[in-house]
C-alpha cells in the first residue's frame, strides 16, 4: 500500500479525531491537510500509520484548539460547533460512544476542558486508543494521561447530557415539531416543548435569525412563531436531517442555499434544547450559504 493510500484509508478516523477536539469542520479539514503534508515530508517509514497519523492530527488539534480559545472569548453571541452531518469514520465495537460524543451538548462540554484533557479523552474514550498510545499523541507520560483521563470522565460524566433511548421515537417527536413549525401551529409546538426548554442561536454578529439566547416556553414559542411567519413569506424550506447525531433541520432559501441548522435535543417526549448555527462561517461546507442579512430586510418589507 502506498503512503497515500494508508493516509486516504485512514482520513475518515483522522478527520473524526480532529473534529472532536475542535469542534469545527474546517478546522478539523485545515488539520487533516496539515497531517498530511507532515506525513507526506517524513523520511522515515513509521512502524505504524495509524499511530504515526494519529499523534500528528492530535498535536496539531490541541495547537489549534489553544488558539481558538482566545477568538472563542471574543466571539460575538452565543458560541455552538460547527455543524457535522455525517461524521465519516463509523466503527460497530464503538458506535456508542461515537454518537454520545458527536452531539451538539456533549461537544459544548468538551469545551469545559483544557485542551490536554480533551485530547486524552478523545483519544481514549471515544476511540478506544491504549494509554500507551494516548501519551505518545499527547507527549505526557502514561501517568499523566491516566489522571487526564480520570478529570476528563468526571467533567463529562457531571454534565453527561441524557437524550431519548429511542432513536425513532426523538425522530417522530422531531418531525412532529418541525411540522407544527412550518404550519405555524403554536399549540401543537407549546404541547412539545419542555417546562425549561431553551434556544440557542450563533450568529457570531455575522446574521440577524435566531442569534441569540431564549429561555422558558413562552419566550421560545413567541421566537418561532415570528420566525415561522417570516419564512413563510420568504419560502424558506425546512429539510429534517440529522445534525450531529440528533434530529434537525436544514433551512434553506428559495434558491437552494443554507440559511441555517437546527438540531433538536429530545428527553421524556419533549424538546428540551433547539440549537441554530446561522453564523455563515460555520455553514460553508454544507454548499452555497444564503444571505441571512438581504432575508431579514425581504422579511420586514413582506410584512408590512
Amino acid at each position: 500500500m502506498t503512503r497515500v493510500e494508508e493516509f486516504e484509508e485512514l482520513r475518515p478516523l483522522l478527520f473524526s479525531i480532529a473534529y472532536r477536539i475542535l469542534g469545527s469542520v474546517s478546522d478539523a479539514e485545515d488539520a487533516v491537510q496539515d497531517t498530511w503534508l507532515r506525513f507526506e515530508a517524513t523520511s522515515t517509514e513509521p512502524a505504524s500509520a495509524k499511530a504515526y497519523l494519529s499523534a500528528a492530527i492530535t498535536r496539531i488539534s490541541i495547537d489549534v484548539l489553544r488558539s481558538a480559545r482566545v477568538r472563542r472569548e471574543q466571539y460575538v453571541g452565543p458560541w455552538i460547533p460547527e455543524p457535522l452531518l455525517t461524521d465519516p469514520y463509523q466503527d460497530p465495537e464503538r458506535s456508542a460512544q461515537l454518537a454520545d460524543s458527536l452531539s451538539m451538548a456533549a461537544l459544548l462540554l468538551l469545551e469545559r476542558l483544557t485542551p490536554l484533557e480533551r485530547a486524552v479523552f478523545v483519544l481514549r474514550e471515544v476511540f478506544g486508543f491504549g494509554f500507551p498510545e494516548v501519551a505518545s499523541a499527547v507527549g505526557r507520560t502514561e501517568a499523566a494521561c491516566r489522571q487526564l483521563a480520570v478529570r476528563a470522565r468526571r467533567h463529562m460524566d457531571a454534565g453527561r447530557p441524557r437524550f431519548e433511548a429511542d432513536r425513532r421515537e426523538r425522530e417522530e417527536l422531531a418531525g412532529r415539531f418541525l411540522d407544527a413549525f412550518r404550519e405555524g401551529d403554536v399549540d401543537a409546538l407549546r404541547e412539545l416543548l419542555a417546562a425549561d426548554v431553551h434556544l440557542v442561536g450563533d450568529g457570531g454578529g455575522k446574521a440577524p435569525l435566531f442569534a441569540n439566547f431564549f429561555n422558558g416556553p413562552q419566550n421560545v414559542l413567541g421566537v418561532l412563531a415570528a420566525l415561522g411567519t417570516r419564512f413563510a413569506l420568504l419560502g424558506v424550506e425546512c429539510e429534517p436531517h440529522q445534525v450531529n447525531g440528533q434530529p434537525g433541520a436544514i433551512f434553506r432559501d428559495r434558491d437552494g442555499k443554507v440559511l441555517s441548522t437546527v438540531a433538536l435535543d429530545v428527553l421524556d417526549g419533549q424538546i428540551q434544547t433547539i440549537r441554530a448555527v446561522v453564523n455563515p462561517d460555520k455553514l460553508g461546507h454544507m454548499g452555497p450559504v444564503a444571505d441571512a442579512w438581504a432575508l431579514n430586510r425581504a422579511a420586514t418589507q413582506e410584512g408590512r
